[in-house]
């Protein structure tokens, strides 16, 4: 890793996942759908189906990452991959609420360190956010957040979702710094790794306390929470 002094002086920019990194997806969503599985007769915890949900997402927008044709947009991949997990638990369901299900990612919220964080950092750094989500899901999450970010960037704009290499080098075009300056900020492994192929310095937020990982492409700084990259890099 990085000395984070060195880090402190060189970095212009952060860029952050949104989904897991600024906002809660997994408590948030928990939360959102536990009566709706009671009310289904689902006797299981409600986070192994947001679980079950998040993975199959995953995976399918992988598919779509690596597979020709046009970018197939983040809620749709939502609503197949919400569909897919009810059928596979039994359940009646109506369009309607997969399409519900799906907004609900619109309006998590920040995880409690973040925004104070966010405010100390916003004095020496542009502050960018980095997204698998649409455009549209973006801009109505922004109220949710109630911070205002330098630039919101879509996956949409590069036609890929992350971890293609596509995705970091569109982040890279359009905030217009050489990607040594930009650090990417995310608790996903796997998005860090993607960034870091591109030539960007990464920061893995370990909210989790799990090993990063036997990757070439190792994090410049390991943090437990923002206070903590703040703490770094203020």
């Amino acid at each position: 890793m990085i000395d984070g002094g060195m880090l402190k002086s060189e970095i212009k920019a952060l860029v952050f996942d949104q989904y897991g990194t600024i906002v809660d997806m997994q408590g948030g969503l928990t939360a959102a759908v536990g009566d709706f599985l009671e009310g289904k007769g689902w006797d299981g915890e409600a986070h192994r189906f947001v679980t079950w949900w998040r993975r199959t997402h995953f995976e399918n927008s992988m598919i779509d990452a690596l597979s020709e044709g046009p970018h197939t947009p983040y809620r749709e991949i939502g609503q197949q991959a919400v569909a897919y997990v009810m059928d596979r638990c039994g359940f009646s369901y109506t369009s309607e609420e997969v399409r519900w299900l799906v907004s609900e990612i619109e309006r998590l919220k920040p995880f409690p360190d973040v925004i104070a964080a966010l405010h100390r950092l916003k004095d020496s750094h542009v502050l960018a956010i980095l997204s698998n989500g649409d455009v549209d899901m973006l801009e109505a999450a922004k109220p949710h957040i109630g911070f205002p970010f330098d630039h919101v960037i879509s996956v949409q704009a590069a036609g890929y979702f992350k971890p293609h290499k596509a995705t970091y080098k569109k982040a890279v075009e359009i905030l217009d710094l050489a990607p040594e300056n930009i650090l990417f900020v995310a608790n996903h492994a796997f998005d860090c790794i993607g960034a870091k192929s591109c030539g960007i310095r990464t920061a893995f937020i370990d909210r989790r306390k799990r090993h990063f990982g036997h990757t070439p492409h190792q994090p410049d700084l390991i943090v437990k929470d923002f206070k903590e990259l703040a703490d770094v890099l203020c």
